[in-house]
């Protein structure tokens, strides 16, 4: 049977509509912007305490959340495993992905997650469950030029403008920056507290320190540190070291994670290998001689470094000596948490002190597996009496693609201390 010419030209308009609409749909499903969360259908782990040792190795870069869970950053995702003393990566506990936007950083305090995305979006997840307790819009993130590598250590380790800060009166404060504005936003809920207008290119954030957002100001004339207090983001000080250089080079010190609540500050000429060693507090940075050398960690109240060939501890505020250790070489120190300082010597042992004493507390070879130890530490990490490095393969070339730049593919060893 044929249709007469007429009504075939209806059909066949009819079936490319139809076609051209089954396209459209099937289009708009892939690229339309959605949010897939994936809850934890297990009960939340209990916290871990595995003996001094190396754990494993991992292929991403573990954030430590409750001393409990781990949780990466993938590209348009962050998820957890457990348990956290796991050897190997495992199935996802829980997972939350968003779609065009890019995660660009990660940070936690307590069972609270905080993703931060491209767009600006801002989304807490509850680390027990997975589950959304929030979202709210922030500051777009200012392009960055530090290389996103396949561990995404940065987004997890040290989220560029994503900062943590504890208030007197108990409350924790997500200070947010991007672009040319801050903005302060209180984790429990969610609440905008304050956002201010920044000047721009020439104004960079450094950190958090009791309650006060740090930002170094190159605007006009010679560089400016700034302090900013976290409740309300109104400026409480601007500040130069006395008889400081005009151009100043700011490091954090004895920071909780990332660069949040860090308890003091290194300033130092642009090149200048040392510089001048600063306590912080709720007044003006008290400086602290203790930690002029660049090799130099705040932990707690105390100051870390080795000194030809012995590591010292002193107290960073008095600057009085409390113990020396020796017989470690050329070791240097690699990251301090409450109560540890850990170091890592020439043989990729890895020693950790007690800094009020300087007592022993483990040592070990950061080797797992086949592996060897001939490789060059990359980012690292301590929290929750944990460890994570990244091994870099010798020579490190800062240029070179993941697969030259990292030692194994599983390139981040984690060991508990």
């Amino acid at each position: 049977m044929r249709f007469p010419r007429g009504r075939r030209l209806l059909v066949t308009a009819v079936v490319a509509l139809l076609a051209t609409a089954a396209v459209v749909v099937i289009v708009h499903r892939v690229l339309a912007p959605a949010e897939v969360s994936t809850v934890a259908r297990a009960d939340y782990p209990a916290p871990a305490r595995p003996a001094a040792g190396v754990i494993g190795r991992l292929p991403a870069a573990p954030l430590i959340v409750d001393g409990r869970l781990r949780v990466y950053a993938a590209h348009r995702q962050v998820y957890a495993d457990r348990p956290v003393d796991g050897r190997y990566r495992t199935t996802p506990y829980w997972s939350y992905r968003r779609w065009p936007a890019e995660l660009t950083g990660v940070v936690a305090s307590g069972s609270t997650v905080v993703s931060r995305w491209s767009d600006g979006r801002l989304v807490a997840l509850d680390a027990r469950t997975g589950g959304v307790l929030w979202r709210t819009d922030g500051p777009e993130p200012a392009e960055s030029a530090a290389l996103v590598r396949r561990t995404g250590a940065t987004t997890v380790w040290d989220a560029p403008g994503l900062q943590l800060t504890d208030l007197p009166d108990g409350r924790i404060v997500l200070v947010v920056t991007g672009g040319a504005q801050a903005r302060g936003v209180e984790l429990s809920g969610g609440q905008e507290l304050w956002r201010v207008e920044l000047p721009g290119r020439c104004w960079s954030d450094v950190g958090t320190a009791a309650g006060q957002l740090i930002g170094l100001d190159t605007c006009a004339g010679a560089a400016t540190v700034e302090f900013r207090d976290a409740a309300t983001g109104a400026v409480r000080e601007r500040w130069r070291p006395p008889n400081g250089p005009d151009g100043l080079v700011l490091t954090p010190l004895g920071c909780r994670t990332g660069r949040s609540d860090c308890l003091g500050l290194r300033t130092a000429a642009p090149g200048d290998d040392g510089g001048r060693g600063w306590l912080l507090g709720a007044g003006p940075p008290v400086a602290a001689p203790a930690l002029d050398s660049a090799g130099a960690a705040l932990v707690g109240e105390q100051s870390v470094a080795v000194l030809d060939g012995v590591v010292v501890g002193r107290s960073a505020r008095m600057g009085t000596e409390l113990w020396r250790s020796a017989g470690l070489g050329a070791a240097r120190v690699l990251a301090g948490q409450p109560g540890r300082v850990h170091l890592l010597t020439e043989a990729n042992d890895l020693v950790t002190l007690d800094p009020v004493t300087g007592r022993q507390l483990s040592r070990f070879a950061l080797n797992v597996g086949s592996d060897g130890t001939g490789w060059a530490p990359g980012a690292v990490t301590a929290e929750d009496g944990f460890v994570a490095v990244e091994r870099l393969r010798e020579p490190v070339d800062p240029a070179g693609d993941d697969r030259r730049y990292y030692y194994t593919g599983e390139a981040v060893i984690l060991a508990a201390t």
